[in-house]
């Protein structure tokens, strides 16, 4: 059993949205704790233009490091490892990690999601080295005028298609899925998209891009692929509690960040599909300033 005295708010995740939350917790003199098993999407970013301030731009794991920089200044306690379990519990509720029972009042998940790979075995270091990107939003205007393929099944991936092509005249959309979605190929073909039906699909390192191997034989060049593949949401210990959730998994919640689970928040990529880190900062900061009003006052 535990023993130590409940937190004020346990962070499940230790990306963006986690540890902002924890930094505004911390300096509302709140006692908090981040729980993170080190899998942080946020980590595969090779350089981020989108965040203010950074003329030109920084990756993921030096934000990551800025920002735990902030929490060891705020004393805030990390603890590297997976929450297993989460329970209501008379005090709020009570979390398993490393066999230990730790009991807090409130909880924020900010676990994030797990992307679904493409077939290509060199994913990882295609990643760190601008090959393979997941997020147009993020990084398309980088991607301009270059010669791009979208890997997906053709109902999913047509959109991302078409959003690239506002970069670039060279993009083809590799469906890889059942191709009986064949109605959106009106609309990318009007957009100059090109569509190649490939269902046994691989990709490849070659020289300073990617190629496509089909089953046919035939391959293709790219300067960068996006896959549109979907991903796994880690919601799984708030819908085990029963908290409302969208078809994917993705965690709903209102204005404030609140789920249907009394003192359960959720902040990230875990409740919406704009996968951006802005987006995380203010999940966070709403959620850690209602969080703050809803304990009992502190006083100095």
């Amino acid at each position: 059993m535990t023993s130590a005295p409940p937190l004020d708010c346990l962070i499940v995740g230790g990306g963006p949205a986690g540890l902002m939350a924890a930094i505004y917790l911390a300096r509302f003199r709140r006692s908090v704790c981040v729980v993170d098993a080190g899998a942080s999407r946020a980590a595969l970013i090779p350089r981020s233009h989108n965040v203010p301030g950074f003329v030109h731009g920084l990756s993921g794991p030096e934000l990551i490091d800025r920002m735990s920089a902030q929490l060891e200044e705020l004393a805030v306690t990390r603890v590297t490892s997976e929450v297993t379990a989460l329970q209501r519990h008379e005090r709020g509720f009570r979390a398993t990690w490393d066999g230990g029972l730790h009991d807090t009042a409130t909880v924020i998940l900010a676990c994030g999601i797990v992307d679904t790979h493409p077939p290509f075995a060199e994913w990882r270091a295609a990643v760190a080295d601008g090959l393979l990107r997941y997020c147009p939003i993020c990084d398309a205007f980088e991607a301009r005028g270059r010669h791009i393929g979208v890997v997906g099944p053709l109902d999913r991936a047509a959109g991302k298609a078409l959003f690239l092509r506002g970069y670039s005249q060279d993009v083809t959309l590799l469906a890889i899925g059942p191709d009986d979605a064949k109605a959106a190929t009106s609309e990318l073909s009007e957009a100059g998209v090109g569509i190649v039906f490939a269902p046994e699909l691989q990709l490849a390192r070659r020289g300073e891009g990617v190629e496509a191997l089909f089953a046919d034989g035939r391959t293709a060049q790219f300067d960068m692929i996006y896959p549109v593949m979907g991903a796994e949401v880690r919601s799984q210990l708030a819908t085990a509690l029963g908290a409302d959730h969208t078809s994917d998994g993705h965690l709903k919640v209102d204005d404030h960040q609140r789920t249907s689970i009394e003192g359960l928040y959720g902040i990230g990529d875990v409740v919406t599909d704009l996968h951006q880190i802005s987006v995380a900062f203010g999940h966070a900061a709403i959620a850690a300033c209602t969080i703050h009003n809803s304990l009992p006052r502190r006083l100095a």
